[in-house]
Formats: C-alpha cells, sequence, structure tokens
C-alpha cells in the first residue's frame, strides 16, 4: 500500500487526500496489516478493500457540510481498529479526536500508530461506552460522537447522544439495517434528548452497496438516568414497541 494508490482511489470517491494525508494513511494501512497477523483488527486484508471501507468510509463524513467541525471535538466510541475516528485525527488536525474502547489492545495499537504518524491530537480512553459517558470530563463534552458498525440504531443511541453537547451531532454509520433500525432510533434519540435526522447515503465507485450517514442532532440534555449500567442499552433496548 502507497500514498499515490490512496490518494488516487479517494480522488475517485470525490474525497480530497494531499500528499501528507495519503503518506500518513499508508503507514496506518501498513500497519493495521502488520498487526492483524497477530490480533483481530480487520477482516477485510486486501489493500484496495482498507483504502475504501476503511479509509473512504470514515472520510466521507468530511464530504457533508457541518457534521465535523475542522477544529472541534470528537470521540469514537467502540473505535476498534481506529475506523472512523484515527482517521479522521490524520485528515483533520485540529480536530481533538478521543479513541475510546474496551480492550486495551486495541488502544495499543492506535498509540503506535498516533506515534508513527505523529497524531498529536489523539487521545486514548479505555472504557466500556456506558461507562465513559458517566465521567465528567467526557459526559456532553463533545461536538461530534460518531460509531461506525457498533450495534443497532436504538442502542446505539443511548452510547453516543449522552457524550454530545447541547447543539452538536451523534453520527452513526449504518448498513442496510438502518430501513429496519430507523423507527425504535428515532424513538430513543427523542428520550435521549436528541433528533433523528435524515440519512446521508453514501455511495463509492465499484462498491455496490446500501450504505448511510445517520446524524442525531442533540436538542437538550441527556436525562441522569442514561445511559444505564454497562449491558443493560443492548439487553433492553430504547425505543422498542412495548407489548
Amino acid at each position: 500500500m502507497n500514498a499515490e494508490q490512496i490518494a488516487g482511489q479517494l480522488a475517485a470517491c470525490g474525497l480530497p487526500c494531499d500528499g501528507a494525508l495519503a503518506g500518513r494513511l499508508a503507514v496506518y494501512g501498513e500497519m493495521l496489516l502488520d498487526w492483524n497477523t497477530r490480533m483481530d483488527l480487520t477482516a477485510v486484508t486486501e489493500e484496495d478493500g482498507i483504502i475504501l471501507r476503511h479509509f473512504a468510509d470514515s472520510l466521507s463524513a468530511l464530504a457533508v457540510p457541518g457534521l465535523v467541525p475542522a477544529a472541534g471535538r470528537l470521540i469514537d466510541v467502540g473505535t476498534g481498529a481506529g475506523f472512523p475516528g484515527m482517521v479522521l485525527a490524520l485528515a483533520c488536525p485540529q480536530l481533538q479526536v478521543t479513541l475510546l474502547d474496551a480492550l486495551q489492545k486495541r488502544l495499543n495499537f492506535l498509540a503506535a500508530v498516533a506515534e508513527k504518524t505523529g497524531a498529536a491530537n489523539v487521545t486514548l480512553v479505555h472504557a466500556r461506552a456506558e461507562d465513559g459517558a458517566r465521567q465528567g470530563a467526557l459526559r456532553e463534552a463533545f461536538d461530534v460522537a460518531a460509531a461506525r458498525a457498533v450495534a443497532p440504531l436504538n442502542v446505539l443511541a443511548e452510547y453516543l447522544l449522552p457524550y454530545v453537547r447541547v447543539g452538536g451531532v451523534a453520527l452513526c454509520w449504518k448498513g442496510p439495517a438502518l430501513a429496519q433500525e430507523l423507527e425504535a432510533g428515532r424513538r430513543a434519540a427523542h428520550v435521549l434528548g436528541g433528533r433523528a435526522e435524515e440519512p446521508v447515503p453514501v455511495h463509492f465507485p465499484g462498491l455496490d452497496w446500501e450504505h448511510s450517514l445517520l446524524p442525531l442532532r442533540k436538542l437538550q440534555p441527556t436525562p441522569k438516568a442514561y445511559p444505564r449500567k454497562a449491558g443493560t442499552p443492548a439487553r433492553d433496548p430504547l425505543g422498542q414497541p412495548r407489548a
């Protein structure tokens, strides 16, 4: 994987990528493939797949005006191998990015990536999503709380909205299941002080997928009862129809 290959594919997706960013992403990609031989970071191991499904997909949020402020604060909840948070941190050096994950070994990988790429705007937090949102320094402290491929929308709303300041946005990367999840997600967002906005379709040349970004706008503070204790949002999701 090299910088020219990355820059070319991102340009074909309509995503601007200068030489400096392409170089940092090339380092990231090589480290991802190397570390993935020793720990489970990604099921996508082809270079073109990493560029499109990880890098371009993460950067797609920058193509939508007003979603990610260039110099704001973003938290990636359940960051895994760093998508979308680490990619956005590399693309936006003035954006302060917190990467939160429950597995320390993933954070060890991301710490190595940050050091190798010179990403001084990255902070790492070892916590479950529900526990992190109860920390005073993190609760309602971010312009954007993001998550990709983490949970159904109504569960995701409880993970993300407690981190978002009033006026900010929880940004959800969603696949084809969104159509079935949307109504319960809208109800859950309302309980948590948010409102689901219109999904933004994401299309890339050569990829036949149904993919979208769904913003949940934070309208008022999240009630102190949320998020509930770790594990409860997944076991008893908000917004589900009651018998």
